[in-house]
Formats: C-alpha cells, sequence, structure tokens
C-alpha cells in the first residue's frame, strides 16, 4: 500500500504563515482560474474567510483594505482582479529601508548621559548673566550627581570642573571659581530619596490594582 504523502519541507513557504496553508491554496487555486468573474468571486470569498481568521483586525482601520493588499502579497501579486482598494506597489511595499546612520555622540565621560551636552549647548547659547551662571552650577551640580551614581564614592568639585571643561571644548571653565558645589552626602541622600518615593508610588499602583480586583471579584460574587 502506497500513501501519498507531503512533508513541510518538501512544501512552498508561506508567504502569510498565520492564515495557513489551505487558506494559501485557496489563493493559488484563485489565481488559476480562468474567468475573471470567477476570481472576483473567490476573492471575496477568501477575503471573507482571512477577516474570520483574524477577527482582532476589525477594529483596525481600513479593515479590509488591509486584508486585500494580503491576498495580493500571497499570490505574488500574480492575482488579477479588480480590487475596492486598488492593487498595492510591489516596489514599494518590498523596497529596502535606508540603514539608519549610527550615532556618533560618544563621549569619554558617557556616565554623564547625553542629556549634559545638551544642557551645556543651551548654556552656551544664552548670553552672559547671571541666569546663564545659575544654569551652568546646576549642570555642573547634576554632574556631580551623576558622578556619584556611577562611582558611589566622593568626588572633588575640581574633577567636575575639568569634566565640564572638557564637554564644553573649553568655553565653559569653572576651574578658577571659588564656588562650592552640593555636598556628595546630599546629593546622593536626594538619588535615594527619589528611587523611595518612585518605589513607593509604583507599590501604590500595585496595591490599587490589587483592591479594584479584589473588589470586582466581590462584585461578581454578590450578583451570582
Amino acid at each position: 500500500m502506497e500513501f501519498n504523502l507531503e512533508c513541510n519541507s518538501d512544501r512552498p513557504l508561506l508567504i502569510i504563515p498565520e492564515y495557513g496553508r489551505h487558506i494559501q491554496k485557496l489563493v493559488d487555486h484563485c489565481v488559476s482560474l480562468g474567468s475573471l468573474e470567477e476570481r472576483k468571486k473567490m476573492a471575496n470569498a477568501i477575503v471573507d474567510v482571512m477577516g474570520n481568521l483574524q477577527p482582532h483586525l476589525r477594529d483596525v482601520p481600513d479593515f479590509k483594505h488591509k486584508l486585500w493588499d494580503q491576498i495580493f502579497i500571497m499570490s505574488e501579486f500574480n492575482l488579477d482582479v479588480d480590487s475596492p482598494y486598488g492593487k498595492p506597489d510591489q516596489e514599494e511595499l518590498e523596497a529596502k529601508p535606508e540603514p539608519l546612520a549610527y550615532p556618533k555622540q560618544a563621549s569619554r565621560y558617557r556616565f554623564y548621559g547625553h542629556n549634559i551636552q545638551t544642557m551645556i549647548k543651551v548654556a552656551l547659547s544664552w548670553e552672559e548673566s547671571d541666569m546663564r551662571d545659575a544654569l551652568i552650577f546646576n549642570i555642573a551640580n547634576h554632574m556631580k550627581k551623576c558622578y556619584l551614581n556611577w562611582n558611589k564614592d566622593t568626588v572633588e568639585d575640581a574633577i567636575i570642573y575639568k569634566h565640564l571643561l572638557d564637554l564644553s571644548n573649553g568655553k565653559i571653565d569653572l576651574t578658577d571659581s571659588k564656588e562650592v558645589l552640593s555636598k556628595s552626602e546630599n546629593l546622593l541622600k536626594k538619588s535615594a530619596n527619589s528611587k523611595q518615593q518612585s518605589g513607593k508610588q509604583q507599590s501604590g499602583k500595585q496595591q490599587n490594582n490589587r483592591n479594584k480586583n479584589n473588589r470586582s471579584k466581590n462584585s461578581q460574587h454578590r450578583y451570582k
């Protein structure tokens, strides 16, 4: 006795696997039909079946348009029927996106992050004034906090001033300044407090969600 069995490795690859092989065979059969009316009738039926297989797409805008585009893709654009939405452009769908340029903003002081560079550029764009000086010292304090978060130790203000000088390409020089930045323990304390507050907010949200679930379960038991 001989069995005519098919192995998946011998079958052609599915173009859109989520619809399965039966839908693919229906599309292939629709392409092979000689009459335009028969192809159109069968294509509409296939689109309806595809919609039933993907009910979650019914809330997507242009639901039918998406299904018609997919049936053309599954036929490898060989299906000759008039779609209510027009035939999609094969070259446009198969076009490869342009490669993204790799960011070249790497810094020797990565622990400060890229936002520091943006803040420094903003400070340099301001005219000389007390507001500009205040912004520069706020930047320096933020740099000190970032350094402490990365190093978990103490750091001298002179090091922060030197790093600020390097990051600003020598345009912000505080090396001779007599201003003192915030103490390391104060900055570390603020960082720890902010983490604790964010943790409390997260735990509070989780507790609220649990309370809502419990109330919904109690209401369901009450109406049973």
